[in-house]
């Protein structure tokens, strides 16, 4: 299939989205769940995942989510907040995953205005939900978890492309295929999978550090 074939990145509107997944009875219920399992057994029935034992997609998703209740746990953030900040990272993984193409400064992008639509009061547009040090918490998080293993998430929930290219000049011989250079050129062209999360990590870092600078 032709890159043509695919969704193209799209650029996505930031909007408030307190109570848009979680609302105030299901933040009610995670609030009771004093176990891991407990936890993970309510968010599998609240957003449909009951599956994920069987379904490696569920279970990936529901890890996601989980470890995102527990760090709004140990940052003692209210309910609001907690609903918030999910819908910030559920959006920003269905943005990251709605195309196999390349979108991570998109989606960064992305996060970082939802970020700020719950941290600047302005409305009906923002709130300010959270405060400065809260923001910096919250953006260490995504860049050390979600946008570190981008790639990761990519290859799990989007097909995988491949672009093969060759030109053939009319009135010329083809050259002999080459195995040196052609083993030289795979070596060079290829990044492994961690380095390539080091890189998208660095792109979020290097975007943080220009927005934070912009805060005061």
């Amino acid at each position: 299939m032709g890159l043509e074939g695919f969704q193209q990145p799209q650029p996505h509107k930031a909007k408030i989205c307190m109570w848009k997944y979680l609302d105030v009875h299901s933040m009610d219920l995670i609030n009771k769940a004093g176990t891991t399992d407990e936890l993970k057994s309510l968010l599998s029935r609240l957003l449909d995942l009951q599956d994920f034992e069987t379904n490696p997609r569920s279970t990936i998703l529901l890890d996601l989510y989980f470890y995102t209740i527990q760090f709004c746990r140990e940052q003692g953030f209210n309910r609001e907040q907690t609903s918030a900040f999910f819908s910030i990272v559920k959006d920003v993984h269905e943005a990251c995953v709605e195309t196999p193409l390349p979108n991570v400064e998109e989606c960064y992008n992305y996060f970082s205005e939802l970020v700020f639509c719950h941290s600047i009061r302005r409305p009906p547009f923002s709130i300010d939900l959270f405060n400065q040090n809260q923001l910096v918490r919250l953006t260490d998080y995504m860049i050390n978890t979600y946008f570190r293993h981008y790639k990761l998430y990519k290859y799990a929930f989007t097909p995988q492309v491949r672009l093969d290219i060759s030109f053939t000049y009319i009135g010329m011989p083809e050259p002999e295929p080459k195995y040196e250079e052609a083993a030289t050129e795979d070596s060079e062209a290829a990044l492994s999978p961690l380095q390539e999360d080091m890189d998208e990590t660095a792109i979020a870092e290097e975007s943080k550090r220009g927005w934070l600078s912009g805060w005061g």
